[in-house]
């Protein structure tokens, strides 16, 4: 072998591949496994209202399906970190797909409401480790220049599930019934884990695995696709050093641990934004007194903002950076969420609620798809993501209690104020503990974040 790739390791040589078929292939079997997850996720609330409207469950049973999903979640999202680094992307991938898409079938077939949530808790496992390790999977393979870009167009195929699965659930569900829904999910689940055979492991995880002569033939076969595609050789590699091995513990000392920190922090707020304000908009509408019929309309206009929102994510990132993505889409963010309480022209409370939606969207695409995922070394990047990811989705396991409370108590005005103090949080934990990542090697940015002199590939 060239003593030059040799010296390299996987991650220079990756680093240096222009994208091409090989990077669409990846982005494709994983963004529509991805979309599935998204998908799922939505499918929640449109069920919930046809199984109470029908007599199939009650208003508690609605409550133990909304917490067996997210403790799923919480927990899938821990559990496929430590089998994610343990036993790979792939094998991990594949094996959250698969539960996620047989249980969804199950679900479909529910005779009772317990038996539904037993299966919910099962799916929203599946939900939780897909988030963790599909975002991972794709950041170890795009090169720097274009990985937030990359990244970020994932989490618009992700949250492109809300509107679809509104359109989907309001044309169907009224003459199949809910559990099509279920049947959808399924379906497209199971289809994408067989296609998946075919998503190749990520040479980074082989070569900390210590299983360099995989990781070696794999990147041999990936650099001759793409010297065909390019009609000539593709230029050397610069040596790099290697990561230093890691272990669990290393995310508890300096310097990864600010990171977990600022991790944590930064998706309990967003998952808090999603599931406080962007999910309870229908009710807060019609609160305010536009009818249901309006409320749908308007909240299906303000789920456009996600695809948006996402979009704008993923250009920023790799043109201004992360942390002033991350800073600047809370400030908007913050300045439509005080104005919001003080609307009351229906069409002007629309705009505000569209313009409030497109940068939490934003925080969306940043913040889960690009940045955390990045702040971690290879060995030990999804059990850093799947902790910040578990204190995320615990958060979610409060959070509807306190919107209720808060809204009962002061209106909406009450539940923005609290949207508005957490996105002030992350202002100041980004500022303080965030490094910025744009355009940086993933082992440069897991050495120590300072990365001199950028990385340049071709994009």
């Amino acid at each position: 072998m060239d003593m030059t790739l040799r010296s390299a390791g996987a991650g220079a040589r990756l680093d240096r591949l222009p994208l091409g078929r090989f990077h669409r292939r990846v982005m494709m079997l994983v963004g529509i496994g991805m979309f599935f997850d998204g998908f799922d996720i939505y499918v929640a609330g449109i069920v919930l209202g046809a199984t109470i409207k029908s007599g199939f469950a009650t208003l508690g049973d609605a409550a133990a399906f909304i917490s067996a999903t997210f403790v799923g979640m919480m927990l899938g999202s821990i559990i496929t970190g430590f089998l994610g680094d343990r036993f790979g992307r792939r094998f991990t991938y594949q094996f959250n797909l698969a539960v996620f898409g047989l249980a969804s079938l199950a679900a479909a077939f529910a005779p009772s409401m317990t038996v539904l949530i037993a299966l919910r808790f099962i799916i929203g496992f599946g939900l939780g480790a897909e988030n963790v390790v599909g975002y991972a999977t794709l950041t170890e393979f795009v090169p720097p220049a274009a990985r937030g870009r990359w990244l970020g167009f994932l989490a618009v195929i992700v949250v492109t599930g809300l509107p679809i699965a509104l359109l989907l659930g309001y044309a169907l569900v009224p003459h199949f019934g809910w559990r099509v829904m279920f049947v959808l999910g399924g379906i497209g689940a199971l289809f994408v884990w067989r296609l998946r055979k075919s998503l190749p492991e990520s040479p980074r995880w082989l070569e900390s695995a210590g299983r360099h002569a995989e990781a070696d033939a794999l990147l041999s076969r990936i650099e001759a696709e793409a010297e065909a595609e390019l009609g000539h050789a593709l230029p050397a590699p610069s040596p790099r050093t290697a990561e230093a091995p890691q272990t669990l513990g290393a995310l508890f000392a300096p310097p990864l641990v600010s990171r977990l920190i600022l991790g944590c922090i930064a998706l309990i707020v967003i998952n808090t934004l999603i599931y406080g304000f962007i999910t309870w908009l229908p009710t807060f509408m019609v609160k305010q007194g536009l009818s249901v019929a309006s409320s749908f309309g308007y909240s299906l206009l303000m789920a456009l903002g996600a695809p948006i929102g996402s979009g704008i994510g993923a250009l920023a990132a790799d043109r201004v950076g992360r942390k002033p993505t991350i800073i600047g889409a809370s400030a908007v963010a913050i300045g439509f969420g005080i104005a919001y309480p003080f609307v009351r022209d229906p069409a002007v409370l629309a705009a505000v609620g569209f313009g409030l939606t497109v940068p939490i969207y934003v925080l969306v695409a940043v913040l889960f798809g690009i940045y955390i995922p990045e702040l971690f070394p290879t060995e030990i990047r999804l059990r850093g993501a799947g902790i910040c990811n578990m204190f995320g989705r615990g958060a979610t396991i409060v959070t509807p209690f306190m919107v209720v409370s808060l809204f009962n108590t002061y209106g909406v005005g009450g539940v923005l104020t609290l949207m508005v103090g957490l996105l002030a949080v992350l202002i100041l934990t980004t500022a303080v503990l965030g490094i910025e990542t744009r355009r940086r090697g993933l082992e440069i940015i897991a050495h120590d974040g300072e990365d001199r002199v950028p990385v340049v590939v071709q994009a």
